[in-house]
């Protein structure tokens, strides 16, 4: 529904916001206590090798370690409706190289998948609202 697609928005916009801010409360209260998040081999790499240097791996559970990896971060990360849905994508020299999507649930995220293989990658409808 639209509403529920609104209220993504929010979730993914206040996200990025607490991210940024290094908001760890509201990090916790966004991200559902068993969270996953999934990263790619390659969103792995582009990770470690961002200004940043985010640790990311194949997979991190748990809302205390994924609020970790997104603490102070995700500065560059650009909103972004990925197969129609909120999410970011992270776009160094103005072209998106790794789709982040957002599961949701009960007004909590749920899942999280960092996607930067081009074959998966490719098969993604990105769209930039703000450009």
């Amino acid at each position: 529904s639209d509403q529920d697609r609104t209220r993504k928005h929010e979730i993914v916009t206040a996200f990025l916001a607490a991210s940024r801010a290094g908001d760890l409360a509201a990090l916790l209260a966004l991200l559902d206590p068993d969270v996953v998040l999934h990263a790619d081999p390659l969103a792995i790499a582009a990770a470690r090798q961002s200004p940043e240097g985010v640790p990311l791996a194949p997979e991190i559970v748990g809302a205390a370690d994924v609020a970790e990896i997104f603490k102070n971060r995700a500065r560059t990360a650009l909103f972004a409706l990925i197969d129609g849905k909120a999410g970011f994508v992270f776009a160094p020299g103005g072209t998106p190289r790794v789709a982040v999507t957002i599961t949701c649930a009960e007004e909590r995220i749920t899942r999280i998948d960092f996607i930067a293989d081009p074959a998966r990658f490719g098969e993604l409808d990105v769209e930039l609202p703000d450009t």
